[in-house]
């Protein structure tokens, strides 16, 4: 049964503060005379220290806190589609073209059962639905609806092991020629918001927003919302999965691994 769960209270911590800190913190290190290599290396430093800092200090103040929940006179109007709005691949073109009638999604790794769902299998499990605010990193924000099952719910299906610490989203759509993919770990992945959304707006995703599934995880910045998710892996480390920092963005160094808001 859908249903609205609806956000306790608690302490927010300014991702913007953490990083706007990191950042002064950083130009105090350019102004100390040392060389640029120097420079560099220490500024990255600081920074990662200030998502480890601020990913611990979210868990710490509210580790099970929601996201704000809207109603529905708060959808926006228009939602704009982020990273790719579409895949050329011929196989999802061919799915696409089908409805996803032959779609199926893979779960694997460290799971006792690896699972094969169809898209009607997913959408027969409990569903979830959300109304929420989407942040891109770009500066923009849009509310709409998602629906479809928990993230932790189809993990325990799975059996997921005591080993796993990291959950890994392949994607089918290639970003400026990479392959597209996520990971969260698994205190992120048993949220309760976070869902493999099926439905936007009461309707199916349309391709441009991730059809046929793409992930939903409310506490994280939108290139966190992996879309066109067609594996689901579990792992102990992110090591040897393309870059090895645990997303496309993440790879290309533009991003943090932590995008928590």
């Amino acid at each position: 049964m859908s249903r609205i769960l609806r956000p306790r209270g608690g302490l927010a911590l300014s991702r913007r503060g953490l990083l706007r800190g990191g950042a002064v913190a950083a130009g105090g290190l350019a102004l100390s005379g040392c060389d640029d290599l120097w420079r560099a290396d220490a500024a990255k430093d600081v920074l990662t220290r200030a998502e480890d800092l601020h990913r611990w200090s979210q868990r710490a103040l509210g580790g099970e806190a929601l996201a704000r929940e809207y109603s529905r006179a708060d959808l926006s109007p228009r939602f704009r589609a982020n990273g790719s709005r579409g895949v050329a691949d011929a196989a999802y073109r061919r799915q696409l073209g089908e409805g996803f009638a032959g779609w199926t999604l893979r779960v694997e790794g460290l799971v006792a059962r690896p699972l094969d769902l169809s898209l009607a299998a997913l959408k027969d499990l409990p569903q979830r639905s959300q109304i929420t605010r989407h942040d891109c990193v770009e500066g923009w924000s849009a509310i709409g609806q998602w629906q479809g099952p928990q993230l932790g719910g189809l993990l325990r299906l799975a059996g997921v092991s005591d080993k796993a610490r990291y959950i890994v989203f392949h994607c089918a759509d290639l970003y400026h020629g990479r392959p597209y993919y996520e990971s969260i770990d698994l205190a992120d992945a048993f949220h309760p918001q976070t869902i493999l959304a099926w439905q936007m707006n009461g309707a199916p995703l349309e391709e441009a927003h991730g059809a046929p599934l793409r992930l939903r995880v409310e506490r994280q910045l939108g290139y966190k919302h992996a879309k066109f998710v067609t594996r689901i892996v579990a792992v102990d480390s992110l090591q040897g999965i393309y870059g090895g920092k645990g997303g496309y963005w993440e790879d290309v160094g533009d991003y943090a691994w932590y995008a928590g808001i």
